[in-house]
């Protein structure tokens, strides 16, 4: 039984890598002739079977409380996500506040976000390092999850040549888990990623690492909707999101996201992004 669910877990963290529609996988019948199937896309925090875990269930909760079906799909890197983003491949994600504040290609539109906890970066260092100050950093390497991501990246690059005259050499890793793991292995002097995400690694990796530097606070990822799904489909997956918010059962989903209060979001909450100038880092 033991062999069986890791075979199953390894399997479901393969097809979520290739990008593939993980219905088959889980056991799912076919969506019903004439039913709508709705594909949900999750930026590429954490590895895929980690990412698969915590999306799949609270997919799964949302089709029972909406009656509508979801489709996870993922990509191997941050990179390949936002390209599959920006193309319109999903109705629904979990995407990069930079892509709805300042390169909203699509126009998805913010339907709800964290009400509990702001988004903020983190520099990493190895807990036994000798560097004690980001201006140790200039012209040295440092690890970064993806170029455009905003609090594991972009903003953190802004803020360091802002505010300290400091410009680094970055290398990008994909995944804000490699950022953290090429820091712990000694790969890099210094890595770069967001601060919820530090704090889900694990044990044996967060112990090694020592936090050098915090970004300001920056608006929560948001879970938004492409255009063309219908207004009523967007309200309906809205308010099962914010009624799942307020159950025990639904907060522990949530939770993992992470997102710690789930509330309405705007495209507003995401303007003061445009101010920081992040386009000079884009790539």
């Amino acid at each position: 039984m033991m062999k069986t669910r890791k075979l199953i877990s390894l399997l479901a963290g393969l097809l979520l890598l290739a990008g593939t529609s993980l219905a088959a996988e889980r056991g799912d019948r076919p969506a019903p002739a004439g039913k709508q199937e709705y594909v949900v896309g999750v930026t590429p925090q954490f590895e895929a079977s980690k990412l698969f875990g915590i999306w799949r269930p609270l997919l799964d909760a949302l089709e029972k409380e909406t009656g509508l079906d979801f489709t996870l799909r993922g990509a191997p890197a941050i990179n390949d996500f936002e390209q599959q983003y920006g193309a319109g491949m999903f109705d629904f994600a979990y995407a990069n506040p930079f892509f709805v504040g300042v390169r909203n290609y699509q126009g998805y539109l913010p339907l709800v976000r964290d009400h509990g906890a702001r988004l903020a970066g983190v520099v990493v260092v190895a807990k036994d390092s000798p560097i004690n100050s980001v201006r140790e950093l200039d012209g040295q390497t440092v690890a970064f999850p993806a170029a455009n991501s905003l609090a594991g990246s972009l903003a953190i690059r802004a803020q360091l040549e802002d505010e300290f005259g400091v410009r680094v050499v970055p290398k990008f890793v994909r995944t804000h888990d490699s950022s953290f793991l090429n820091v712990a292995v000694g790969t890099v002097v210094a890595g770069g990623g967001v601060r919820s995400t530090l704090e889900q690694q694990s044990p044996e990796i967060r112990d090694r690492l020592r936090v050098l530097y915090t970004t300001r606070e920056l608006p929560p990822l948001p879970i938004v909707a492409h255009p063309r799904v219908p207004e009523a489909v967007r309200q309906r997956v809205k308010a099962a999101l914010l009624k799942l918010g307020a159950s025990p059962e639904g907060k522990e989903l949530l939770a993992k996201v992470p997102i710690k209060q789930v509330g309405a979001a705007a495209p507003a909450d995401y303007e003061a992004l445009r101010r920081m100038r992040l386009e000079r880092y884009e790539n």
